[in-house]
């Protein structure tokens, strides 16, 4: 156990943003290390799928339980109102996320930080 990836993270958060806005996303900006990431998510009828450019392996499935074929491991994605939580089995840590139109909060238990992105659209 450790902690979660930040490609996790990205990937996570686009995919909660997919589902709550019910909206493709096409990128993201990570504030925390000020650079824009190439991930990408779509939702339908609860089904998510999901890439991150340059990885190996893709990333989705149906909810709450989605697959990272590039790191071998589930994580769960649960949805309430703008809020998202779940559970990072690689890293063994909890999860939880605020979703509003332009700005994602992800808390990561593991790390005990914060992390702000911004989802970006074609």
């Amino acid at each position: 156990m450790g902690f979660m990836q930040s490609h996790t993270r990205a990937l996570v958060a686009a995919s909660a943003y997919a589902v709550i806005f019910d909206r493709t996303v096409a990128g993201l900006y990570d504030f925390t290390a000020q650079e824009h990431l190439r991930v990408a998510a779509e939702s339908r009828d609860g089904r998510v799928q999901g890439n991150y450019e340059g990885r190996a392996g893709g990333f989705g499935g149906t909810l709450p339980e989605l697959f990272d074929a590039g790191d071998q491991a589930f994580v769960s994605l649960e949805v309430d109102g703008y809020k998202a939580r779940g559970y990072d089995r690689a890293s063994g840590h909890h999860y939880e996320a605020e979703i509003l139109p332009r700005l994602i909060q992800f808390y990561d238990h593991g790390e005990k930080a914060w992390f702000s992105f911004e989802p970006q659209f074609v």
